[in-house]
């Protein structure tokens, strides 16, 4: 079949775009069957009409799936690094929590700790399953309330990056939200999210956007109520109700956590996911990155993915 010169460049061209973005998509993600056929389509293309239509046609479905809407964010270790030394401050506070207030011998703590965490998602709803009783507020309290925030600064890139994303942006965290808020303005990136789905609002507001519930309000009981189980990442519940109290489509909504079974949970209810800290791929994860700030770049992807540039 004969090209002209010009066709012939614009072919070579296109050929060179698509193997570059395969490339890419085959490092970044893990490849479905539709794109493969759309990307051997178009790797096989010799200028044909049949073939352009059929790549038109994929570009439209190819857009539609991976269109972002709404982003869902974890907050400790994920906002800011794990080097920080937080999570290590709050891991001691709540291992004297459980020696002082709970009266658990100090040697069995910090194992107990452990294997509560990896069991129930926070050794607080662990605690809870072992039948120990206390406030919920008290247990924040402690474990948050002795933080060295001062630790954390300002992160003017994330806050940038953040004001120039349209997607709606939600905090999605196990933690308080007394605890969130103070992270976020030590960060100075407390008005870049739509809302913050916290503890209190994964507990007692499952049905209703964050924006219908006052600030401090204790709408049902189940905070007050120390025989109250705590439901939180990485159960499927806690999924659910965050995505009903967001109000977002799964299908397009990017998950950002640092946690691999936070991870796994959030592709188990449909999200789009990256896994933040760690440039290696876990169970689930869509996307792993070593740092938030790469999050533009994997929404770029996403959204601007065309098989007909």
């Amino acid at each position: 079949m004969c090209i002209d010169p010009s066709e012939k460049a614009q072919h070579h061209r296109r050929r060179g775009l698509i193997t570059s973005r395969s490339r890419l998509y085959s490092n970044i993600v893990k490849r479905s069957p539709r794109i493969d056929r759309i990307l051997a389509c178009l790797l096989a293309w010799e200028g044909t009409e049949e073939l352009v239509a059929v790549d038109a046609d994929s570009q439209k479905e190819t857009e539609s799936n991976f269109k972002i809407e709404s982003i869902l964010f974890d907050l400790d270790d994920t906002l800011y690094p794990l080097s920080s030394g937080i999570a290590a401050a709050c891991r001691k506070n709540i291992e004297e929590f459980m020696v002082e207030k709970l009266g658990i011998d100090k040697s069995l703590v910090p194992e107990l700790c452990s294997q509560l965490y990896k069991t129930h998602g926070t050794t607080m709803a662990g605690l809870r399953v072992a039948g120990y009783q206390f406030s919920f507020d008290d247990f924040h309290n402690f474990a948050h309330g002795r933080l060295p925030y001062d630790i954390l600064q300002p992160d003017r890139e994330l806050q940038k990056i953040l004001l120039n994303l349209p997607q709606r942006k939600y905090i999605f965290t196990n933690a308080d939200r007394n605890h969130a808020l103070k992270v976020l303005s030590r960060l100075g990136i407390k008005d870049c999210f739509d809302g913050i789905i916290s503890f209190e609002t994964i507990m007692e507001h499952p049905e209703f956007a964050p924006h219908t519930s006052s600030e401090g309000e204790h709408g049902n009981g189940v905070l007050e109520d120390v025989n109250s189980q705590v439901i939180c990442k990485p159960s499927s519940e806690a999924m659910r109700r965050a995505i009903n109290i967001a109000q977002v489509e799964p299908s397009r909504t990017l998950y950002c956590d640092d946690s691999a079974r936070n991870i796994a949970a959030g592709k188990e209810a449909g999200f789009h996911t990256v896994l933040v800290g760690n440039t290696i791929k876990t169970e689930g994860a869509d996307y792993a990155v070593d740092s938030i700030h790469e999050v533009t770049q994997i929404l770029n992807f996403l959204n601007s993915y065309s098989v007909n540039e």
